[in-house]
């Protein structure tokens, strides 16, 4: 698992717009996704290939202080286009069911970072062969709306299971915590807050958002509140007062695995931007 400060908000933008797309390279997100696949008609997809390429040659999109871009391809014209552009720092692929699938694309593009994407109830079976397939393999995530549909979910109950599926997978393989899939009514921001509190209890870190008005909502539910961080900070005063288990004055018992836990909220709790 990585060390580094976790991405808590991923903006898709449709990749036939470019302008839209350099518009959210200034949104705040902390990572911005371009859309090959859903977000294109077929029509459209061969100059958003286009579109894309010729963003990731840019080298303000390269200049490593610049916000990270990945891609959702759509195919193999897509990753023999976009591999090896400087401004690409992962491709996230759609409706990946097995680990034969990665190893295909690692060996179109060896060296990126890929994000697979587990939208069936096949891909669902399969979770840790994927996250576990490849180095290359930097993170793993559900595809909901597709897996709604195979599975006939009629709400977010039903995809509490794959849910938690996905965050056992990850975590066996040494991923980071898998990234929520987007919330849909981007008007909703009530409700977006409370799945996203949901998914947070469930082990999911960071979701993906489809208007920049999502964002603050999405960093917000994910960050730790100041209670969160005050406790945090008494663990870590207390196991730095002395070593071992022990129990706090209001009963808080304290290991090491609790230590571990209070670090992570402090390293969340940190500004990325």
């Amino acid at each position: 698992m990585s060390n580094a400060a976790p991405a808590l908000t991923w903006l898709y933008v449709p990749g036939d717009r470019p302008e839209v797309v350099r518009k959210a390279l200034g949104s705040g997100a902390d990572v911005v996704i371009v859309d090959l696949e859903d977000a294109v008609a077929p029509d459209r997809k061969e100059y958003a290939r286009w579109a894309t390429a010729e963003l990731l040659s840019d080298p303000v999109t390269a200049d490593p202080m610049a916000v990270p871009v990945h891609v959702r391809v759509h195919g193999e014209d897509d990753v023999r286009a976009l591999a090896g552009l400087p401004g690409l720092s992962g491709m996230r692929l759609p409706k990946i069911t097995h680990a034969a699938s990665v190893h295909h694309v690692e060996a179109l593009a060896p060296g990126v970072p890929l994000y697979p994407l587990l939208e069936s109830a096949l891909a669902i079976e399969h979770a840790y062969s994927i996250a576990g397939a490849h180095h290359a393999v930097r993170g793993i995530a559900l595809g909901e709306a597709d897996l709604r549909a195979d599975l006939g979910v009629r709400d977010d109950a039903g995809l509490d299971w794959p849910r938690s599926r996905v965050v056992i997978a990850a975590r066996a393989a040494g991923l980071d915590p898998p990234v929520m899939s987007v919330y849909p009514d981007v008007r909703d921001l009530s409700g977006l807050r409370a799945s996203c509190a949901h998914g947070r209890d469930l082990g999911l870190l960071g979701r993906a958002a489809i208007h920049p008005r999502q964002l603050p909502v999405i960093e917000r539910a994910f960050r730790p509140t100041a209670r969160e961080v005050e406790a945090a900070e008494q663990i870590l005063e207390a196991s730095r007062a002395q070593a071992g288990a022990q129990a706090l004055p209001d009963g808080r018992f304290v290991d090491a695995a609790v230590v571990a836990s209070a670090e992570r909220t402090l390293s969340l709790a940190r500004p990325r931007h």
